[in-house]
């Protein structure tokens, strides 16, 4: 059964509900991140989920979290959920493995994309100006090549039924000031490239990702929300990549090519069918195996 929803707000305060996360106040200094089974598409949530989904979010951005630290630190108190009330507690069954404690701190309202390969929205984009976010590219680049250097290609951050709009860094700038700009590009670039390495030798292309930060007290610029999971990142199987095509994948491309094949991209009141459900909780956990080295027993 999936868990699309929680329930928790008559014994910790309601803060916000994003695409995925339901987010709750623990108290002045720390969030409970509840990564629920819910799965979005252009920008818009399918009615019903994926079982597991927010467990496997939520271990998944811990391996990493533990992994990247070292280049960027990040708003990650615990995984573990043994030190909040009785009251909370009691309502385990929505919480335990999908719940992270985190940090609060102040968001810079900037999706940080990193892309090393061509495609999605960049690839369209591409085919008609070919520019990436704006970023002249060389020319002659197929479906899917390796860009020859990545590429930082911000967006701005929308609210939940809003949609994220493209643009080019400069803008950063004017958004959340020149400092930041200037920060939050070079660790994106620098966690994509320490990640891509990291899964090149498990046999993973990232394709893309997107990183979101915050600032803290002393005004450094922290690694915050989820991280490099099929959610924010596109995976491919490297035995499997091929110039010059759409390509396999570990994260839901397979639902957004679902949707565009059937007339509902960007569509609303959206049920996926048991064979994608299924199949996107398939990928999702073969990524976390592959990655990790870890057998999905959650």
């Amino acid at each position: 059964m999936a868990l699309v929803s929680t329930d928790i707000d008559s014994t910790l305060p309601f803060v916000a509900r994003g695409k995925v996360r339901d987010i709750y106040e623990v108290d002045d200094q720390t969030l409970l991140f509840v990564a629920t089974d819910r799965i979005s598409a252009y920008d818009v949530v399918m009615e019903n989920g994926i079982p597991d989904k927010g467990k496997l979010l939520t271990q998944i951005s811990k391996f990493w979290f533990g992994l990247l630290k070292d280049v960027c630190p990040n708003h990650l108190k615990s995984t573990s959920i043994d030190s909040l009330p009785a009251s909370v507690l009691a309502h385990r069954s929505q919480l335990d493995d999908r719940s992270m404690l985190v940090q609060k701190y102040k968001i810079l309202p900037i999706e940080a994309i990193v892309r090393g390969y061509i495609t999605g929205s960049a690839w369209k984009e591409y085919q008609k100006e070919g520019t990436v976010h704006g970023i002249k590219v060389r020319e002659g680049l197929r479906e899917a090549e390796k860009l020859d250097t990545p590429l930082f290609t911000p967006s701005t951050k929308a609210d939940q039924g809003e949609h994220d709009i493209n643009i080019h860094p400069s803008e950063v700038p004017k958004i959340i000031g020149e400092k930041y700009a200037k920060r939050v590009e070079e660790l994106a670039l620098t966690l994509y490239s320490k990640a891509a390495d990291f899964a090149a030798e498990r046999g993973i292309i990232i394709a893309d990702t997107k990183f979101e930060f915050g600032v803290d007290e002393a005004g450094e610029v922290v690694l915050v929300d989820e991280v490099l999971t099929p959610d924010s990142s596109r995976f491919w199987p490297a035995a499997e990549y091929e110039i010059g095509r759409d390509q396999t994948s570990y994260d839901k491309q397979f639902l957004r090519n679902w949707l565009s094949a059937n007339g509902l991209k960007a569509k609303e009141g959206v049920s996926m069918p048991v064979e994608v459900v299924e199949q996107t909780a398939a990928k999702y956990k073969e990524a976390y195996e592959i990655l990790t080295g870890e057998k999905w027993t959650l």
